[in-house]
């Protein structure tokens, strides 16, 4: 650049991937040195002194109002090989079962994880939710499929009725999958979400959001910071056994998963678990929007406070979609980015 004293210090250079078409931007270098004693006041630190580089990252006209970033920091827990934050259009996410499983591929590809005897490679990955045990295989038929082992996920309300506006009394489920979301078929709304319009299941879905987010009193027996709804999956209605359960995630401020969402696949696990509707060890397959498919299964159960909790495993594919070294100019009104609603 011809004006380079315009630039500010600092570029931030990132690792371009994605899951089921769902974004990963994975900073490399350039970011600040997040500090805290935990991941969770580390997210605390990012969310209340730099979040204009989060926006600077996710927002146009660097990002868009579906990106989706990841933001490795020093872990807290011992013998872990890597620690990160999720950043999105309205802030840090605690789970991101999508960018985890860009995460096992990255780690495998940058050696911070290496092949062991049997073909697999296995990364222990601290994130704000807890420890995820991810596994990549890096070679044989299932080469490039990477999966992970979930947090303890549970069931937090069944058939829950909540007043939606417009929509009048609904029922669903709550569930948790390292993020908590609401959870019903989207012939609630006579939609189907497989052939209606993204911007119709998307208004439903952010009703719900709102309309739980006012009526329902989240908890979690790990930490307050876990305690809040992330979003709402609107699904087909199947258990994913004999076809592939198509659904819809709506997470944040109105984002779109184009993956099948990993933390959704977990919760939905957990609620099935809880209705005796999966057996454990038992795969089901979930469809996304862009008709990418997870694997799911419960493999473990257990208590965590007063819930009877799953883990799951969840398998998917994530694919490179480049590198980028972004660039601030001091003087430029725009340079920590702007969405248009």
């Amino acid at each position: 650049m011809s004006e380079s004293g315009r630039i500010e210090a600092g570029d931030i250079h990132t690792v371009e991937m994605h899951t089921g078409g769902e974004p990963v931007r994975i900073v490399t270098a350039g970011y600040p040195e997040i500090p805290g004693r935990t991941i969770l006041e580390k997210r605390r630190y990012a969310r209340d002194h730099l979040d204009h580089l989060r926006r600077r990252l996710m927002f146009e006209p660097r990002g868009h109002y579906d990106m989706y970033g990841v933001l490795p920091v020093a872990p807290d827990i011992p013998g872990v090989d890597m620690a990160v934050l999720f950043i999105h259009n309205e802030g840090y996410s605690t789970m991101c079962g999508h960018a985890t499983i860009a995460l096992g591929r990255y780690a495998l590809d940058q050696g911070i994880i290496q092949p062991e005897g049997d073909g697999f490679a296995r990364l222990r990955l601290q994130c704000p939710c807890g420890l995820v045990e991810v596994t990549v295989a890096a070679r044989g038929p299932e080469q490039g499929r990477v999966s992970f082992v979930s947090v303890p996920a549970f069931a937090f309300a069944l058939d829950c009725a909540v007043e939606v506006p417009g929509h009048g009394r609904v029922l669903l489920d709550i569930g948790y999958g390292g993020a908590f979301y609401a959870i019903l078929p989207a012939a609630a709304f006579g939609l189907d979400v497989r052939g209606a319009r993204t911007r119709d299941l998307v208004a439903a879905a952010a009703a719900v959001t709102e309309a739980v987010k006012k009526a329902v009193a989240l908890d979690h027996p790990d930490d307050a910071d876990l305690a809040f709804l992330y979003g709402t999956i609107l699904t087909d209605g199947g258990d994913g056994k004999a076809a592939p359960s198509a659904n819809i995630c709506v997470f944040a401020a109105e984002e779109v998963d184009r993956s099948p969402t990993g933390s959704g696949v977990t919760a939905r696990l957990a609620l099935m678990a809880a209705r005796g509707q999966v057996a454990d060890g038992e795969w089901r397959r979930f469809e996304s929007v862009t008709g990418a498919l997870f694997d799911g299964r419960v493999v473990g159960h257990e208590t965590s406070g007063r819930f009877d909790c799953i883990r799951a495993e969840v398998a998917g594919r994530a694919y490179y979609t480049g590198r980028a070294v972004f660039t601030a100019e001091a003087d430029d009104p725009l340079k920590d980015g702007f969405l248009l609603s």
